[in-house]
């Protein structure tokens, strides 16, 4: 999620597990761009304190210079994007690992499977439920996993992170190029999921997903004219805009540049069903 600084109103509700403990918050974010914050939870003050974050109404978002027309139009039609930050990469990196060799759909499934089985209630009147806790995880046995559609590969993945979330909660004091780096040391964390990943926690404006099957071809479609394209045209032909590659893509993304679609969507075999 993007969203620039004043101009609309927008409400945000989200739970999660902080530094001090479960927490949930909302905030309602008016036309002048003043924000109206309830929070609950033991970690409620401290999602509280980073309300301006999550709306990105205080992330970094230098002025893209463009070498495009497309981004032209973006700039003209979205102006340049700030992107949230959550500064909790623990609760970014499960969704991120889920999304591994299958559709979004599917992902977004076994997220809100995952959640409502081993996550518990949010503090508060919102009805949100908080990921699973590291230990919670840890303890899950694989066949139940298997049976939510999560392989061994990414079964292991998961916890992986949940093993190491305090290495995993460090990162946050990283910037976005060495906080992806540092979580790519941990096993069944590539490229592609570190990107995902920071890209939320961090806010981080270069957080390219090398590997994703979309975003090359919005790429390839919006600044070079081409429906399809490899992640290595991808990377050449953002280079102008180093630093600011995701936060370029998002706006060309935000004016509806993705690309044409030919083909029927691809099968994926659901191993809970195995």
């Amino acid at each position: 999620m993007g969203a620039t600084p004043g101009g609309s109103s927008a409400h945000i509700e989200r739970a999660t597990l902080t530094p001090d403990g479960p927490g949930a918050i909302a905030i309602h974010v008016h036309p002048d761009g003043n924000h109206e914050v309830r929070t609950w939870g033991d970690g409620g003050e401290w999602l509280g304190a980073r309300h301006h974050r999550l709306t990105a109404r205080s992330t970094d978002a230098p002025v893209v210079r463009s070498h495009h027309r497309a981004v032209d139009t973006a700039l003209r039609t979205v102006g340049t994007l700030h992107l949230p930050a959550t500064d909790t990469p623990y609760h970014e990196l499960l969704p991120a690992i889920l999304g591994q060799r299958i559709t979004a759909l599917q992902a977004f499934k076994q997220w809100n499977l995952l959640c409502r089985r081993y996550g518990e209630p949010a503090p508060g009147p919102l009805s949100l439920l908080l990921p699973p806790t590291p230990e919670r995880l840890l303890s899950i046995p694989s066949w139940e996993l298997h049976g939510l559609g999560i392989e061994a590969q990414r079964a292991r993945a998961l916890r992986s992170v949940a093993r190491h979330w305090r290495y995993v909660q460090q990162s946050v004091e990283l910037a976005g190029a060495d906080a992806r780096r540092s979580l790519m040391q941990l096993p069944g964390i590539g490229e592609w999921t570190a990107a995902v990943a920071v890209g939320v926690s961090h806010g981080d404006l270069d957080a390219l997903p090398v590997g994703d099957f979309h975003v090359k071809n919005t790429v390839a479609w919006a600044l070079t004219g081409t429906p399809r394209g490899t992640d290595e045209e991808m990377l050449a032909t953002l280079a102008p805009y180093a630093g600011q590659r995701w936060q370029v893509v998002r706006m060309l993304e935000r004016c509806g540049m993705t690309a044409p679609k030919f083909a029927p969507r691809r099968r994926i075999l659901d191993i809970s069903r195995m």
